[in-house]
């Protein structure tokens, strides 16, 4: 059985927290047995989230960052992920054309999250880039996100998938979780529409994102090759508009897996 601590990207709630409210959204959380969230506070302060949380038994292992705020002003980041008790920070999307992601852009993201994980690291923290499925384009023999893993210290940055994503962008996840091992952190656990086109923008119909399990990327296997390299948090991301009725039944997926 899927036995791991559960967690939760709270962007699932976007929609949702401007109806019920940000303590009725934790308190869902809570009542399905999830313990971890990724995501800052929103509307509330640092402090006002963290206390709300910790209320609830919900710890927050990971905040994200705009690429442009965490560059250029690291320790604003780093103040808040601090008051969140957060080890991580997340960053989730590199400036460029959308739908042609370039080498130039991947060096450019290279030397920055080099230089900005160090200062993270510094302050007991650790950088990781959350990537899209563009950064998968061909690049000599591999791929632009290869560059990018072997090209930044792993000391200072790390990264997390969105299984979603690196399907979208024509990727093998398991695969990939396999040829990088502890590069990766954490994941991203999101389902797709059977089906749908694809393509490199990173971008589609969040209505495709369907209950784990039922759609297209291979939830099973990825889990397996997750537990091998030793995978530490698991963040359930459902960006649909079912996402209350959806999580439930993932959740239920997930705890139905054999070991």
């Amino acid at each position: 059985m899927f036995t791991d601590d559960l967690g939760v990207q709270m962007y699932s709630f976007r929609n949702v927290i401007p109806e019920i409210g940000i303590e009725a959204t934790l308190d869902y959380i809570r009542d399905h047995g999830m313990t971890e969230i990724e995501g800052g506070p929103g509307d509330l302060s640092p402090e006002e989230f963290r206390a709300l949380c910790d209320e609830r038994g919900i710890r927050i292992p990971s905040t994200g960052a705009g690429y442009q705020q965490l560059i250029e002003n690291p320790h604003e980041v780093i103040e808040r992920a601090k008051i969140l008790g957060s080890n991580y920070v997340m960053v989730s999307w590199i400036p460029h054309e959308v739908g042609n992601f370039s080498y130039d852009d991947a060096a450019k993201a290279v030397i920055d999250f080099n230089e900005t994980g160090k200062i993270l690291t510094d302050h007991g923290l650790t950088l990781k880039y959350h990537f899209h499925g563009y950064e998968l384009i061909d690049h000599i023999d591999g791929s632009l996100l290869d560059y990018m893993i072997q090209n930044t210290n792993p000391e200072y940055v790390s990264f997390q998938m969105d299984v979603f994503w690196v399907h979208f962008g024509g990727g093998d996840p398991a695969g990939l979780l396999r040829k990088y091992g502890d590069r990766w952190v954490s994941l991203h656990l999101k389902d797709m529409e059977q089906g749908i086109e694809k393509d490199m923008t990173g971008l589609t119909d969040p209505e495709t994102n369907v209950i784990l399990g039922t759609g297209e990327v291979g939830v099973e296997e990825i889990i397996r090759a997750a537990r091998e390299v030793g995978i530490k948090h698991y963040f359930i991301e459902d960006e649909s508009s079912r996402v209350l009725e959806q999580i439930p039944l993932s959740i239920e997926y997930l705890r139905s897996l054999k070991k």
